[in-house]
């Protein structure tokens, strides 16, 4: 099995960790669940800003509701400030 050298950083420094530095132990897994919550991030942004253009267009919280399959009330209060 080939273990390749990770070269790149992060603000935890864990990104950092390589099999071959440190074969005990990769950080594999906090990359992947690193990267995971960044999608997350991305998505929940892109979520609020389709709910934002829906209602400049017009469109209403029942509207925004079924399409998040919540209620009107439950989309409203999640996305007004």
């Amino acid at each position: 099995m080939t273990m390749s050298t990770v070269h790149s950083t992060d603000a935890t420094g864990l990104d950092t960790i390589s099999p071959t530095t440190h074969p005990g132990r990769d950080a594999a897994g906090f990359r992947a669940i690193r990267a995971a919550a960044k999608n997350v991030e991305t998505a929940e942004q892109d979520l609020r800003d389709a709910v934002r253009a829906a209602r400049e267009a017009g469109d209403s919280w029942a509207i925004i509701g079924t399409a998040l399959g919540v209620s009107r009330q439950a989309a409203q209060q999640r996305f007004t400030a």
